[in-house]
């Protein structure tokens, strides 16, 4: 199942979807409060990995339901790594960190975002070799992309209003 790319259909449609509503949601959520978020590098840059990750999903989904060959599939997800990692570590560093003690530190420290990209990546490399999990990493990426997206989008709302 994990090689299979047609049975993963499914999942990348709903993947998709659920992803594209949350970026829709963070979007309006964040240009109702635009004049707080331009003024503050951090927040801008934290509001712009949430979107990342949540479009980090939309892609992922329409490359998994792209009809292609195995070796197109693991080379796209390997290139979606690649770019979606580097842009993180971008936004990361452009953002700054919060205080070492308070809560926000705690889970910038330990929010997958960076995870993401290796978990995807892991599931391009093992596509390419048949062997250790292929498209089931890349379950585990969407998951673990979702929920630091929504975190982080929730870090950034309760700046916002606060």
């Amino acid at each position: 199942m994990g090689y299979d790319q047609a049975a993963w259909a499914g999942f990348a449609g709903t993947l998709g979807a659920v992803a594209a509503a949350l970026a829709g949601l963070l979007f309006v959520a964040v240009s109702i409060k635009s004049d707080v978020l331009s003024a503050s590098r951090n927040l801008s840059s934290r509001a712009a990995q949430s979107l990342c990750l949540f479009m980090t999903n939309v892609v992922l989904a329409l490359i998994v339901a792209t009809p292609q060959s195995s070796l197109a599939l693991g080379v796209e997800l390997l290139l979606l790594a690649v770019s979606s990692g580097g842009l993180m570590l971008v936004l990361d560093r452009r953002a700054g960190h919060a205080p070492a003690m308070s809560v926000t530190r705690y889970v910038e420290r330990f929010s997958p975002n960076t995870l993401t990209p290796l978990l995807i990546g892991v599931g391009g490399v093992t596509l390419l070799l048949r062997a250790g999990g292929g498209l089931y990493w890349v379950l585990a990426a969407a998951v673990a992309s979702l929920l630091a997206g929504v975190v982080s989008a929730w870090l950034v709302l309760v700046k916002l209003t606060g």
